[in-house]
């Protein structure tokens, strides 16, 4: 951070972020398996937005829920916080609508911040990822080499065989030939239906038996994890991919120079970065929000890419006692 915002306040805004990702998670939980992504969405929505204005910033929203006139809260170019230091924001507060709307695997809460203007503010459009996790050569893979020779390259450098590298990658038909390709060259695949910062997320965590991550996701899922991943070391490149004329303008209108430029995790998500997730469903990092009658149990991890800590953290809320800022944490009906 600059020299406006003192490594102690540092200290504190990393807990203080959790507890933003805390309400999203919570809130968003009670939806869990329900049917409803879209309700489950807003109720994240609200619990994180109001959790952002007790935060001592001057937040931004860069990578958010969409414009103005698409999302009424944490819109792209939003201000939020209790103010201070001047910060860039992205969020996802529940990334895999989809997987909470059927119970399943990996939905988490998400935000990252920096400060302002050293995240990518990249649209809302599909970019193109490949990503490991930390601890390797730089450079062992590169998103214009061919299939076969990033996992050569990655398997000499993790002194395996192909043969033991597991592909993350979503399941999406546009990925098909891409998946026949590690297949043929040895390696093992995992699909996953949504939740790409996790699956990103996944390349840091040996427990998660993910080596490396492919495809074609969100571009603003793509800054997430490149912030994720600058905290721990990882690597990852990214480039944008549109779709037709408007989409290049409206990019060079957010800052976006080259439209073929390739991203590097350093150019997507600079200087000293925050990052906080707290998991929704369980997942191979975060377990899922877990509750029994007034008690609420969270598991989140915060990172920062300045010192390279990261931190787990089990929070036992009591709603009896605690007071609560974000949507009701409950639907029980009697």
């Amino acid at each position: 951070m600059s020299e406006h915002a003192p490594l102690h306040t540092d200290r504190n805004l990393a807990l203080d972020l959790v507890r933003v990702t805390e309400a999203a998670a919570i809130a968003c939980s009670a939806w869990m398996g329900r049917g409803k992504k879209n309700e489950a969405d807003g109720a994240a929505v609200e619990a994180m937005r109001r959790a952002f204005d007790t935060l001592p910033i001057s937040g931004t929203v860069v990578i958010g829920e969409g414009e103005m006139d698409e999302a009424p809260m944490l819109y792209i170019g939003e201000k939020v916080g209790a103010g201070g230091p001047a910060m860039d924001i992205a969020v996802d507060p529940l990334e895999g609508t989809n997987i909470l709307a059927k119970g399943a695997p990996n939905a988490i809460a998400v935000v990252a911040l920096a400060e302002a203007g050293n995240f990518l503010h990249a649209p809302d459009i599909y970019m193109d990822k490949i990503a490991v996790g930390p601890g390797l050569p730089d450079g062992v893979v590169d998103l214009d080499a061919p299939v076969g020779e990033n996992l050569r390259n990655l398997a000499r450098a993790k002194k395996c065989d192909i043969a033991d590298l597991v592909v993350c990658t979503l399941d999406r038909e546009r990925h098909a030939e891409m998946i026949a390709q590690c297949r043929e060259a040895g390696a093992r695949i995992m699909l996953i239906g949504d939740g790409d910062v996790a699956g990103v997320m996944a390349t840091t965590q040996p427990e998660s038996g993910v080596d490396l991550y492919l495809g074609t996701g969100g571009a603003p899922e793509g800054v997430l994890a490149a912030a994720a991943l600058r905290c721990v070391g990882g690597q990852m490149q990214g480039r944008l991919i549109f779709e037709d004329e408007t989409q290049i303008t409206r990019a060079q209108g957010m800052g976006v120079a080259d439209p073929r430029h390739k991203y590097s995790v350093q150019e997507m998500a600079r200087g000293d970065v925050l990052f906080a997730a707290t998991g929704v469903t369980s997942g191979p990092i975060l377990r899922g929000v877990r509750r029994s009658g007034p008690l609420t149990i969270t598991h989140s991890v915060v990172m920062r890419s300045k010192s390279g800590t990261v931190r787990y953290i089990e929070a036992h809320h009591n709603f009896i006692t605690k007071t609560w800022t974000g949507a009701a944490p409950t639907l029980r009906t009697r």
